[in-house]
């Protein structure tokens, strides 16, 4: 059985309208939630970009839902130590129901302290050493690490939950699926490639969760919709590295300039037509994910909570 849940975007949305969502998905039938990391969104339009870990600690409020960041950078913006103790605290408030996705990241968001950003094979060793970190802080009491990128000195984390967080690992190439499975709990993507979901279980991964993200622009009217998606997440189909590389929203729409709304809508199912949502869920499906995440794009939220509820969720295996 495909586990469906709902992504919530903290680059388009502030923090009250992610807990109105979290609690609309929860009501229509979804069984997870996704939720961005970001310190800038990718472009002005979107135009939020709320701290991660306070939109979390609402959510353990107002949802019983299982929550899992999508994705977190624990190697430059902030310190491993610092996601260890944010994560340890989230899995206390969210009563075991929470899953620490992380990344290698991307310069839009780590380069804003002046910290240099490394080459892709650096910020995988960095990942890997992080993610040791972590755990090691995880299994309690007084810690010291010296590593080849992280240092920590008579650190304890005294608020810890009865079993450490998973950490599923983001990967799209095969160097980051291959430390995916060597050293995740699971997996996160969001492209529909069994290749990737092979590789990652070929790898070790073995029969670990499989996760991936995808989003949709429902609204009455396809033409609107492809509007409000090329709008909003023109980013989604600039190619190769771009996204891991650029600095800037302003870079982003720069390069987003090259996208046109037919290039989105090929991608991006958008309109009312159930069977155009169906139709790219079930290429996440077949690609073998456990999980997929649906992220509704622009402020049509209620209507496309709807009809998720009553046209797609109810035709899903």
């Amino acid at each position: 059985m495909t586990k469906i849940g709902y992504f919530l975007s903290c680059e388009e949305w502030g923090p009250r309208e992610l807990l109105e969502q979290a609690e609309m998905a929860e009501a229509a039938g979804f069984e997870g939630l996704w939720i961005s990391d970001h310190f800038h969104p990718w472009n002005s339009e979107q135009g939020n970009s709320p701290f991660v870990w306070s939109v979390i600690g609402g959510l353990s409020r107002v949802t019983s839902l299982p929550v899992t960041t999508a994705v977190t950078c624990p190697t430059i913006r902030i310190h491993p130590a610092i996601i260890a103790q944010a994560a340890a605290t989230s899995a206390v408030m969210l009563e075991g129901r929470f899953v620490l996705g992380v990344g290698s990241g991307e310069n839009l968001n780590e380069h804003i302290l002046g910290d240099r950003w490394p080459p892709a094979d650096v910020r995988l060793e960095m990942l890997e050493e992080a993610v040791h970190l972590m755990r090691l802080l995880w299994e309690g009491g007084v810690k010291d690490f010296h590593g080849n990128h992280y240092t920590v000195e008579n650190a304890r984390l005294y608020t810890l939950p009865e079993e450490p967080p998973p950490v599923y690992v983001s990967g799209f190439g095969p160097k980051s699926v291959r430390l995916a499975a060597r050293i995740g709990d699971g997996y996160c993507s969001t492209i529909p490639d069994a290749g990737l979901v092979s590789l990652f279980r070929s790898s070790g991964g073995g029969e670990k969760p499989a996760q991936a993200g995808m989003k949709v622009c429902w609204s009455e009217e396809e033409s609107r919709a492809r509007k409000t998606a090329h709008r909003l997440w023109p980013n989604e189909q600039l190619p190769g590295e771009l996204a891991q590389e650029l600095p800037t929203p302003r870079h982003f729409e720069q390069a987003s300039e090259l996208v046109t709304e037919e290039m989105v809508a090929a991608e991006v199912p958008c309109g009312p037509d159930p069977e155009l949502h169906l139709r790219s869920i079930r290429r996440y499906i077949e690609a073998g994910y456990d999980e997929i995440y649906i992220q509704q794009i622009g402020p049509e939220q209620e209507g496309f909570f709807r009809f998720y509820e009553t046209e797609i969720l109810p035709e899903l295996p």
